[in-house]
C-alpha cells in the first residue's frame, strides 16, 4: 500500500534509494513486503522488517513503534527527556511549546511558558521534580514540574542556548550557546560561576563526564568558588560548529584535547570514563579514547544524514539521524 523509502549510503559513493511496498497480508497476519531493485526483504514479522542491500553488504532491521503519542505536539519534536523514575516526559517542539506529560499514556500534565522564542533543549534534574531548559532568547530557565512555575532564570549568554548539562545532583548546571561560550551556573544564587570555554564558534552540544584518572585535566588559575559543587575530576565535551570536538577540564577551564572532524559536530556523549562518541552534520559518528584523540577508534557512517543525537544504551549506543 504506502511505500516507505530506504537509503543505503556506501562511503564515497552516491546514496542508493529504494522503496518497500506491502502487497497484502498472509493468513497469520504478517505483511507481504516487496522491495525495489537493489534491496532485498529478509525476515518479516508483525513488528519488524529486515531490509538488506546485498551489493553493499549492509542490512537494517526496521522496528514498529512500541507506542506513539501523536497529541503532545503539533510539529517536529526538537528535544525530549524522561525523568529518572520513568514517570514523566518533557519535550520541546517547533510548534513553540514545551510540555510535561505522563510517560505511560502521553497525557499532558503541564505547559511550561516563559521563553520568548523557540525552546531548544530541556532536561529533568535527577530528582525528576525540576526541569532545565534553554532557548533562542539566550535564557536558561529552571521550572517546577509540579506547578509549572519558573523558579530561576539565568541571563548572560549573548546568543541562543543550544544544550545543557547538570552537574551531580544539580546545585550547578552547564549551558552552551551560539555565542561560542559554555558557562557554569549556581542554581541557588542564580549566578554565573564562570565561562568554561569561549571558542569563537557556536557550541551545538555538550556532555559532562568523570574523567579517567590518568588524564591530566590541568589546574585552575584561581581557587574555585565554594559555590562550585562536583566540578572536580570532570571533563566537559564541546561539539562545535567549526568541525572541532573539544575536551575541557570543568574545574580548571583548561583545554584537554582538540579533535578535528569532517564537518560541524552536532552532539556528543560519554560511553565510559575513557570512551566518547560525537556525531557530525555529514553523518559520521566518531568513537574516541579521551587519553589519545589523535586517531579515532572507529568512524561509523551509515548515511549522509546529520547525526542529531547520541545516547549510550546497554553495551552500545543509540543514534538519531536527520533522515
Amino acid at each position: 500500500e504506502g511505500a516507505g523509502v530506504d537509503g543505503c549510503c556506501p562511503p564515497g559513493k552516491p546514496t542508493l534509494y529504494g522503496s518497500v511496498t506491502r502487497r497484502g497480508l498472509s493468513s497469520d497476519g504478517v505483511p507481504d513486503i516487496a522491495a525495489s531493485e537493489g534491496f532485498v526483504v529478509g525476515e518479516v514479522t508483525k513488528k519488524t522488517i529486515l531490509i538488506s542491500c546485498p551489493h553493499e553488504n549492509v542490512s537494517t532491521k526496521f522496528l514498529a513503534p512500541y507506542t506513539s503519542f501523536c497529541r503532545i505536539h503539533q510539529k517536529s519534536i526538537t528535544c525530549l527527556d524522561i525523568s529518572s523514575g520513568g514517570g514523566l516526559g518533557v519535550s520541546t517542539s517547533t510548534d513553540g511549546t514545551m510540555k510535561i506529560w505522563q510517560a505511560a499514556n502521553g497525557e499532558i500534565r503541564r505547559l511550561l511558558e516563559g521563553h520568548v522564542y523557540d525552546v531548544n533543549c530541556c532536561r529533568f534534574f535527577p530528582s525528576g521534580l525540576v526541569v532545565l531548559s534553554g532557548g533562542m532568547d539566550a535564557q536558561l530557565k529552571i521550572w517546577s514540574a509540579e506547578d509549572a512555575s519558573c523558579v530561576v532564570t539565568f541571563k548572560g549568554h549573548k546568543g541562543g542556548i543550544l544544550d545543557t548539562a547538570i552537574v551531580d545532583r544539580g546545585r550547578n548546571v552547564l549551558s552552551c550557546s551560539r555565542d561560542g561560550t559554555a558557562r557554569l551556573w549556581d542554581c541557588g544564587k542564580s549566578a554565573c560561576l564562570g565561562i568554561i570555554a569561549d571558542c569563537g564558534s557556536p557550541i551545538n552540544g555538550i556532555a559532562m563526564g568523570t574523567a579517567d584518572s590518568s588524564l591530566n585535566l590541568g589546574t585552575p588559575e584561581k581557587p574555585p568558588s565554594e559555590r562550585e559543587v562536583g566540578t572536580e575530576g570532570k571533563i566537559l565535551l564541546l561539539a562545535r560548529e567549526d568541525k572541532k570536538l573539544q575536551g575541557v577540564g570543568l574545574q580548571s577551564r583548561q583545554p584537554v584535547f582538540l579533535f578535528v572532524g569532517s564537518d560541524a559536530f552536532n552532539c556528543c556523549t560519554f560511553l565510559s570514563s575513557t570512551y566518547i562518541l560525537a556525531g557530525t552534520q555529514d553523518g559520521n559518528i566518531y568513537q574516541l579514547d579521551v587519553r589519545n584523540t589523535d586517531v579515532p577508534i572507529q568512524v561509523i557512517h551509515r548515511s549522509g544524514a546529520p547525526v542529531l543525537s547520541l545516547l549510550p544504551y546497554r553495551d552500545g549506543f543509540i543514534a538519531s539521524q536527520g533522515n
